[in-house]
Order: structure tokens, then sequence, then C-alpha cells
């Protein structure tokens, strides 16, 4: 047989040889898998090692003690220059971390009253004592002066007016994986709060109703405490005073109105009436 090659002849490969395809294709898997063996590798790192990049990598229970304390710095904040009590906890179910899952959105408070009507001053010195690394500032736009910050771990901190020498400052976590769910802090030794609510409720001639305690960790160490409570709001006209008398003790009152006091004493209390009701909180603040 002649040994010369037909033009256009592809020579057959032997048995024992892979095809040049098949070689590339095997290298192809090859590099695939140890892309993605090196992937998963960084992945695993930068979940034990790195900081979380986007809200929805830290769950509830993780964000949650980052507004605990949130609201302890807030209160050391108000300082002497106004009357607060935290405001109950808000747990909004059912926001949307992503598409096909369901979470959790946690916001706490802190109320504040104050003499005047100058709510922007309290919140720009609230922003001036909170810590550097918060980044707070207040801007003032068309409903008025709003306080924010950034409290760490994607937590939002903003504060505003909400009537005549009243303001409300919150910290928020935004929508998150519930994780194993929140868990409020301790409010062991409350005894003093709690007391003191339901005797000057009572002076209003009715029941106190339930008593429920809020607390927050304070930046220097303790705790902070409010315990609320209502009942019925008395003859109407009748200044809220007179059930603090034992509170005052010569303390300042920064309002005192038929419908609105406000005691700077320790604790701190602050009494409204309400359509038919007189709620109370009673208030043992941080130092600032």
């Amino acid at each position: 047989m002649s040994g010369a090659v037909q033009t256009g002849y592809v020579p057959p490969v032997r048995p024992d040889r892979p095809t040049p395809g098949r070689r590339g294709l095997r290298w192809l898997v090859a590099a695939t898998v140890a892309w993605g063996m090196l992937l998963a590798g960084l992945a695993w790192w930068s979940v034990r090692h790195d900081p979380p990049t986007v809200r929805e990598q830290r769950s509830l229970d993780q964000a949650g003690p980052v507004v605990d304390r949130a609201v302890g710095e807030l209160l050391a904040a108000v300082g002497r220059d106004g009357v607060p009590a935290i405001v109950p906890d808000r747990l909004d179910r059912g926001c949307r971390v992503t598409p096909m899952e369901d979470g959790v959105e946690l916001t706490r408070g802190v109320e504040v009253v104050v003499a005047g009507d100058d709510a922007g001053g309290l919140l720009r010195q609230m922003a001036d004592r909170l810590p550097p690394e918060w980044r707070a500032g207040v801007r003032t736009f068309g409903d008025g002066p709003v306080l924010r910050a950034d409290a760490g771990e994607f937590v939002a901190v903003e504060g505003r007016s909400t009537g005549p020498g009243r303001v409300l400052v919150t910290a928020t976590t935004g929508c998150r994986p519930a994780g194993t769910g929140y868990r409020a802090p301790g409010n062991a030794g409350a005894g003093r709060e709690s007391a003191e609510v339901t005797r000057s409720l009572i002076r209003w001639g009715g029941a106190a109703g339930p008593v429920e305690v809020l607390a927050a960790p304070c930046p220097a160490g303790g705790t902070a405490r409010t315990a609320h409570a209502e009942t019925a709001g008395g003859p109407a006209g009748e200044p809220l005073a007179g059930a603090f008398r034992a509170a005052a003790d010569g303390a300042l009152a920064v309002r005192d109105s038929a419908d609105l006091y406000a005691l700077r004493s320790n604790p701190a209390v602050l009494a409204e009436r309400v359509d038919d009701r007189v709620r109370v909180a009673v208030t043992t603040s941080c130092p600032a």
C-alpha cells in the first residue's frame, strides 16, 4: 500500500489514544471542579472571618442586642435636657428578606419631652453626644429637623419631633431573617419604677392596669428601665401633677398641664391624658 495520504483524508486515531476533543473536555471539567472548590473555600472563610456586608447576613437574634445597646446610648444622650421614656417595642412580621424568604423588623425607641418647643435643639444636642462612629447628624426638611445615625451592624437610628416639645428617636433593624427570634433585655430590679406607676394611677380612683417594664443596657454599665401602665382618666381638667407629689420632692416639672406632666427626677415621670385614660411611664435612665 502506498504511504501517500490523499488530499482531504483524515488519518484514523489509534484506539489507545483519546481524541483531541475528549482530552479538552476532561481538562474543562477538572478546571470547573477546581474553581468551584476554590469558591466554596473562600465563602467558608468569609462567613467565619469577614464582617457582614449586607443586612440580610445578620438575623434578628444577632441584631437585637445592637438595637438594645442603641436605646441605652440614646437615653444617655438625652442627659438633663428632657424627660425620657423607653417606648414599647415593635416587631413587624411578614416583610421580605428575599423574594422567597419572609423576615421580621424590630424597632425600639425613646420618647423625650422638653421644656420648650425646640425639638431641633434637643436632636442636635443628642447627635453631639452620640458615639462618633455613629456619624450622627441633624438635617432640616419640610416637616422639621431629623436626626439620622448608624448604630452599626446595619441598625438605623432616626429621630424627629412628634409634637410641640416632644421627640421620638428610634433604632430599627430593617427586615431580617428571624433566626431564633428577639429576646428583650431582662427587667429585674424594676420594683421602684413599677411601684411608682401603680401608686400614681391609683390616685385617679381606679385600679392600675398591667404594668409593662422595658429595659436597655447603659453604655457605662447598669440598666435603664421604664415601667408603663394606664387607668381611667379621672375628672376632666384636673391637673395630672397631683398624682405625683411624692415623686416630685423638689424636682423640676418640665411640663405641667391638665393633659401632660413631665417630671425630671430620678426616676423620671411622664404622664399623659389620652381620651378618657391616663398613661404613665416611670423611667430610671442612663447617666450622661
